[in-house]
């Protein structure tokens, strides 16, 4: 072979898992690299030992550190950053004089492995070529013999040196996961599965068809006997025992003002681990399904009895998702299920809500930022309150030069309401006060347009709109790509 770089995958361990396309580059290859720690022992090269040769030229790239401690200069990053230039210019060396070098690595070359520095610094300078490897996450999923994914499941791999809070979100709003890099991380990533909910799930797989090899349930895993080659793993969901449960939970869920962008992490995560859905069936269209769960939809005007039948359901053991859209504690579900929640048969079910983005602030959001100083939040439905208290707070809040937040502004059968609300506004609003009319927020029709409160049309508002009305201070600027945005200063006159 002419001189070419080689990224050559080993696999989890077990030398006889290596492919046939990697034993035939090591056989024919001039150098063999492999980075090592300063001990000088090398787990790639321990796999690959069958077939190096005594006449191959050996590289042992030694890592000078191995944890973020040392007295380099720059730091950890500038000593490997060095390391790693050191490392590369030796290869380049034997490249120059035609000589094919294989770099070895442990699992996949470009997964999680220290060939990739190489391979970045080399690969726009000589022929190359990546042998893909069996990674860890495989081989800890063949070894528990369960599925990892299944369907439309989606399979999330964490580095264990992120951040606890960032571990716990991710590892809440995912079917499956995989969490690698463990060793001195192992603590914090079992306090996140256990803050995200899911420690029961999780299982433990160390040095996966290495010897030593052990597996385990992760939650009876001591803290202290987890070396740096173990993962964490959060299998499939798909026909998983159920739990045994005396009792159930309502969870209210907020999706939002529209598909799954605008859900939270922890939001997803109840979807994905509930026994059953309910809710409005708009709504939970817009939640994927999921094998073994049940959706149980209804009509938008029987929230009491949506209300009821969760609980029910919860009280028999079920884990019970009421979807709501926006926020469910903003003119939405949450209201309807702490109330009959209220009632002596149903105060030992746990009710918890989590919050979700509100078609307020995601209209607020598209538009600029009318909300930045105080706002109120009204309902111009006259469904279950008299339209006498709406306009009585209507005209309390324009008389405080409060920015408005209209909801429920109109329907089919309320046509009426916006051109009031408009009338009564304009008692102490001027004419030309910024309106933001934000029809379908995240979805496929969105519109959002900014018109003056004089000229706003009732016919153009319906049930999928939400107003937000400027106070006095609130401005409208045109930019200089034409573009209108609106904004209400947090600093408010003679302040």
């Amino acid at each position: 072979m002419s001189a070419k770089l080689y990224g050559v995958g080993l696999g989890p361990g077990d030398p006889s898992l290596m492919t046939v396309r990697a034993v035939e580059v090591i056989a024919d290859a001039d150098v063999i690299a492999y980075h090592s720690a300063r001990h000088g022992r090398s787990i790639a090269r321990s796999i690959a030992a069958r077939h190096i040769r005594a006449d191959h030229i050996e590289e042992r790239l030694v890592y000078p550190v191995t944890t973020e401690t040392t007295d380099h200069p720059g730091g950890y990053r500038g000593a490997m950053e060095e390391f790693y230039a050191e490392a590369a210019a030796r290869l380049a060396a034997h490249l120059d004089a035609g000589r094919t070098v294989a770099v070895l690595a442990e699992g996949d070359p470009l997964f999680y492995g220290s060939y990739m520095h190489m391979h970045k610094r080399l690969t726009g300078r000589y022929d190359t070529e990546v042998i893909p490897g069996v990674t860890s996450v495989s081989a800890a999923a063949a070894r528990l013999g369960t599925p990892l994914v299944e369907g439309e499941e989606v399979l999330t791999i964490l580095p264990g040196t992120l951040p606890e809070e960032e571990l716990t979100a991710r590892l809440a709003a995912t079917d499956a996961a995989v969490v690698m890099k463990l060793g001195r991380t192992f603590p914090k990533v079992r306090r996140a599965l256990a803050g995200s909910g899911r420690l029961d799930e999780a299982r433990y797989v160390e040095r996966a068809t290495m010897d030593g090899e052990r597996t385990a349930r992760l939650a009876d895993v001591a803290e202290d006997s987890v070396p740096y080659f173990s993962v964490a793993v959060l299998p499939s969901r798909v026909g998983a025992e159920p739990r045994e449960r005396a009792r159930g939970e309502v969870v209210v869920v907020g999706t939002g003002p529209a598909g799954p962008l605008w859900l939270t992490p922890e939001t997803r995560g109840a979807l994905a681990a509930a026994d059953d859905l309910v809710g409005y069936t708009t709504y939970l269209d817009r939640v994927p399904h999921r094998p073994g769960q049940e959706r149980h939809g209804s009509d938008n005007r029987v929230e009491s009895e949506r209300a009821e039948f969760a609980l029910d359901l919860a009280r028999r053991g079920r884990r019970v998702a009421v979807v709501s859209g926006g926020d469910p504690g903003i003119f939405a579900m949450a209201t309807a299920v702490l109330e009959v929640a209220a009632q002596p048969r149903y105060t030992d079910v746990p009710v918890r809500v989590l919050p979700g983005v509100t078609a307020a602030n995601a209209a607020a959001a598209r538009a600029g930022a009318p909300l930045g100083h105080d706002y109120a939040t009204i309902s111009l439905s006259d469904r279950l309150k008299p339209w006498e208290v709406i306009a009585e707070r209507l005209r309390a809040a324009t008389a405080a030069d409060l920015v408005l937040a209209l909801y429920n502004p109109g329907s089919r059968s309320r046509t009426w309401q916006v051109g009031k609300a408009r009338e009564l506004l304009l008692e102490h609003r001027a004419p030309d006060t910024p309106v933001v009319v934000a029809r379908d927020v995240g979805g496929s029709g969105e519109r959002v347009r900014i018109v003056r409160l004089a000229d706003l049309d009732p016919a153009e508002v319906d049930m999928r709109t939400v107003l937000l009305v400027g106070s006095s201070q609130t401005r409208a600027v045109r930019r200089g790509d034409g573009e209108e945005i609106v904004w209400t200063p947090r600093r408010y006159p003679e302040a």
